[in-house]
């Protein structure tokens, strides 16, 4: 897959039918160059050859059955003890050490889901991601991060008011599948964060140069890669992008801040001169 095309394209279209496993690979390829991603489909579609004569039944057990068999007896989690950790984000690390976030397991949820004849699409709730499954009008919502737990709204209210401190309504334009252009801006935010947290400039400039591929018009992902590139040595690179935000942005709160990383990256590009 070209990344950078798909992501051109989510930019246009956020809601184009692309296959979230292939493009989570294929971000997962920007940090390992040799990933094979026939071998991860490979594995997803063994999942599902194994779960496929085990599901019977209403579309309830069919999902508790999913959920056991990935959660329970396959050993999926949530990394709870190391959250911020950037290979939760990876979906090749996800399958291999089966921990991930939220998302990442929602995303492995529904596509085995999908394998095995479920209808299965991700939703992004605040703070949180979870799955849903439908069923003509039938729908069931379930925490691949908490184990796959099977979710009414109530549930769903509870569980992002836990996360967020903030009241939730569990509308149903809240609880409708993400778009894949969504899920994909979430998944790369979520890298974003990691990489800053850990103080790798160096990745997150990477991830914040995916971003606006997928975001082109939006000034603020401009503005972090330049302060990103400054922290990461690369002032030269930095310049246009954090002049760009000062001309989309003249009188943002954060003027004065982009300014000074402006005047540090020419002072820098100047001592090479």
């Amino acid at each position: 897959m070209d990344l950078s095309a798909t992501l051109h394209q989510l930019a246009e279209h956020p809601d184009a039918e692309f296959d979230l496993v292939e493009v989570a690979l294929a971000i997962a390829g920007d940090e390992y160059p040799s990933l094979d991603p026939a071998v991860y489909l490979s594995r997803l579609d063994d999942y599902a050859d194994e779960l496929r004569p085990r599901l019977r039944g209403s579309l309830a057990n069919r999902v508790a059955e999913l959920a056991h068999f990935l959660f329970e007896e396959e050993g999926f989690a949530g990394n709870d003890e190391d959250y911020y950790d950037s290979k939760n984000s990876y979906l090749n690390e996800v399958l291999d050490r089966k921990l991930g976030l939220p998302i990442s397991l929602s995303v492995l949820a529904a596509a085995v889901g999908e394998r095995v004849g479920l209808t299965v699409a991700g939703v992004g709730l605040p703070g949180h991601f979870i799955a849903k499954a439908t069923e003509g009008p039938i729908e069931i919502l379930f925490d691949p991060y908490h184990g796959g737990q099977l979710l009414d709204r109530d549930g769903c209210a509870e569980l992002i008011e836990a996360v967020s401190g903030q009241p939730f309504l569990p509308s149903d334009e809240a609880l409708a599948p993400t778009p894949v252009g969504y899920v994909v801006r979430r998944m790369l935010m979520n890298l974003k964060g990691a990489h800053l947290r850990a103080e790798d400039f160096t990745r997150a400039a990477r991830t914040i140069q995916r971003l606006i591929e997928l975001e082109p018009n939006d000034p603020i992902q401009r503005r972090d890669l330049g302060v990103t590139l400054v922290h990461a040595g690369r002032p030269g690179a930095a310049i246009d992008h954090l002049e760009h935000y000062l001309g989309e942005r003249p009188t943002a709160d954060d003027v004065a801040a982009v300014k000074a990383f402006r005047a540090t990256a020419r002072r820098e590009v100047s001592r090479w001169n």
